[in-house]
């Protein structure tokens, strides 16, 4: 009595104002409803009892929760529940809607598969028929000729193929329409007015000029019947194009066309098989045939669907599936229910498991927890007693092992916190190096974008405005990333500048300048450091694009909707020191876009594996050819991240856009 006092003077104190008001209203509200009272009070009372309502349960939940879970064995309980039992759940949800998927695909297969057989038959019968009309002897004439081929034929697939019509004709207007001019024949679905057929089409040669030979099976409830015996119910539904207004019935779409049902054509008593076992849920399945459509004024449509509805058992697609395994299926299913029952033991005897190891987990964790009361007085030579030499036992050992180095760790945390601040430091000059204004040079637009994949950058651009018509655009990726790229970066930023910066750096020729900072950067780096780069200067007074590429990749100039790669130059600076490199030139012409980039804007890779590729790039640029130069440049960007698929970089990505009005 007394522990049910306590509890319920523990729920009295927890209960807030709001609390008690729920509980009266809806205690008044439950009462109006027993009572059956109506009006406009009590309905609004009514219709506030049902928020108290909701309001008390969803408090009670939040109570019952954190009783419950307060305790860690409970915690754990709930854990090896949601561990064991949900993902079962969630398997077996799974595994009845790929089931459901492959029944329907299955059954789908089934039906085109049988309605293909049949126009692949009245197919090779037009083939034959128009074989055997020039191998008649000449005395035949073109009547008799098409009655005997007719009547052959019909001897032999009238059985087969239910309400086969045969006809002949010279007209060979209708095969043209729903036939490329190369071809002779035509064989599937052949939709007339409100009628549906199974049709062959066959152009014949002759003396006379070409005649049709037609051959029809119409696609009535009787032909249905027969067709894929393994289903239940088939209807298949002639359709219409929907041409607006209230819609009758439902509107099936296709590509860029809707349609309506037409006409329905149901298989004669044909009906949905029994249930061979408990487990035998119908299957039902709306699939799309093709067919071509005439119309009565003769316009054709080469492409119309035709909506077929049917249901099916699992166990008769089963049948279907195993019948090649003969004897031996009925062994495969009940290896298949085995399976399933020792999985059940093994899933219950896991969870039996992890209840009787909860107490002990708990005592551990108990232990641990008195310990990092010792570790918060700053007290780290309290050691846990290990009782069991099992994952838990390791556990206390290494928190001993913890407490034992926390200094140490602590000592290496006050080490990494200044490694960052230098990397901090080595951005922030990094970010000098880059451009800081952009040169102004009349009809020259620049921008440029720079997303490092760390903290610092291997990538390196930049302008130089070297008189006031001419300016240098270079980039340049440096090998490796890091700390150790960005210092390379600003050794091949100050040689570039030093060379640019002196009297009359404009008419310097590019291939001479470019093989200055080769030798500059193979005597003062190591053989193992290298750097792709690309400079070109522009004079916009002679509208002339000078430039070298040592083995970066090739820029494009794009005009006109065209795109030409600035790729003459040589190899990468850095390997070897008396290379010779080409300077190439070009006169550019009005409102012309130079695009350059480094490796990481063309690499990143989708789901498949593909790059996104120099062409990927060119095309989007194309598109952009009229934008500011900044839209450019954050469009590639995007474009890019857009076919990875996500915003993490594997290198760093830089792209330059210039536009020379």
């Amino acid at each position: 009595m007394t522990s049910f006092r306590s509890s319920l003077k523990e729920v009295w104190d927890r209960l807030s104002w709001p609390d008690l008001a729920s509980t009266a209203i809806a205690a008044v509200g439950l009462l109006t409803a027993i009572f059956g009272l109506g009006g406009g009070l009590f309905s609004f009372l009514k219709y506030l009892a049902v928020l108290a309502g909701a309001y008390l349960l969803f408090r009670l939940i939040g109570w019952w929760r954190n009783r419950l879970l307060w305790s860690l064995r409970n915690r754990l309980i709930v854990a090896y529940l949601f561990i064991a039992v949900v993902p079962i759940l969630l398997i077996v949800t799974l595994v009845l809607l790929a089931g459901r998927i492959l029944y329907s695909q299955l059954g789908a297969y089934i039906l085109h598969e049988d309605i293909q057989n049949r126009v692949d038959m009245i197919a090779d019968i037009s083939e034959h028929i128009a074989i055997a009309d020039g191998t008649l002897p000449r005395g035949v004439t073109q009547d008799e000729s098409e009655r005997i081929l007719a009547a052959q034929s019909h001897a032999i697939h009238d059985r087969e193929l239910l309400g086969l019509s045969i006809s002949f004709a010279d007209d060979t207007t209708l095969l043209r329409k729903i036939t490329p001019s190369n071809k002779t024949s035509y064989a599937g679905l052949l939709q007339q007015g409100d009628s549906l057929s199974l049709t062959s089409l066959r152009a014949i040669p002759g003396s006379k000029g070409e005649r049709i030979v037609m051959l029809r099976v119409p696609v009535t409830p009787d032909f249905l019947n027969t067709v894929a015996p393994d289903l239940g119910a088939i209807q298949l539904n002639l359709m219409e194009r929907y041409t607006g207004g209230a819609p009758q019935a439902v509107i099936y779409p296709s590509g860029e066309e809707q349609y309506k049902v037409a006409k329905p054509i149901v298989a004669r008593n044909r009906v949905l098989q029994d249930a061979m076992f408990w487990i035998d849920p119908a299957v039902s399945v709306v699939s799309s045939l093709d067919s071509v459509f005439v119309a009565h004024d003769g316009k054709v449509e080469l492409h119309q669907p035709v909506l077929a509805v049917f249901n099916a058992r699992p166990s008769r697609l089963n049948a279907r599936i195993f019948t090649s395994l003969g004897e031996l299926r009925d062994s495969y299913l009940v290896l298949l229910i085995l399976v399933g029952i020792v999985f059940l033991l093994i899933e219950a005897a896991a969870l039996a498991t992890g209840i009787v190891l909860t107490r002990r987990i708990t005592r551990a964790v108990a232990d641990l927890y008195r310990g990092t009361q010792y570790v918060q007085a700053m007290d780290f030579s309290h050691r846990v007693q290990i009782e069991h030499r099992d994952q838990l036992g390791e556990l206390a050992e290494s928190f001993n092992q913890m407490t034992g180095s926390i200094s140490t760790l602590i000592e290496e945390q006050n080490k990494r916190q200044r490694l960052e601040n230098e990397i901090s430091i080595a951005r922030e000059v990094q970010n000098q190096l880059f451009p800081s204004t952009l040169p102004s040079v009349p009809g020259v637009e620049i921008e440029a974008i720079c997303k490092a994949a760390r903290s610092v950058s291997g990538d390196y651009y930049d302008f130089i405005q070297l008189s006031p018509t001419h300016i240098a655009v270079a980039i340049a990726d440096i090998s490796g990333k890091g700390i150790s790229a960005a210092l390379l970066m600003a050794s091949l930023q100050a040689a570039l500048r030093s060379q640019m910066l002196s009297e009359g750096s404009e008419r310097l020729n590019m291939a001479e300048l470019v093989s200055r900072l080769n030798k500059h950067l193979v005597r003062n780096t190591g053989d193992d450091r290298f750097a792709t780069f690309f400079i070109a200067i522009y004079d916009s007074a002679t509208r002339t694009l000078r430039y070298t590429n040592a083995g970066h990749l090739p820029a494009f100039l794009i005009c006109n909707g065209n795109s030409e790669q600035l790729d003459k130059g040589g190899m990468v600076l850095g390997v070897m020191e008396d290379y010779v490199y080409e300077e190439g030139s070009l006169e550019v012409r009005p409102d012309a876009l130079l695009i350059g980039y480094s490796d990481g804007l063309i690499e990143p890779e989708n789901v498949y594996g593909e790059e996104f590729g120099i062409r990927r790039l060119q095309e989007a640029a194309v598109r952009l050819q009229g934008a500011a130069p900044l839209m450019v440049a954050e469009s590639l960007m995007a474009a890019a991240e857009e076919w990875a698929g996500t915003p993490e970089q594997a290198d760093d990505m830089t792209v330059i856009v210039a536009r020379l009005r």
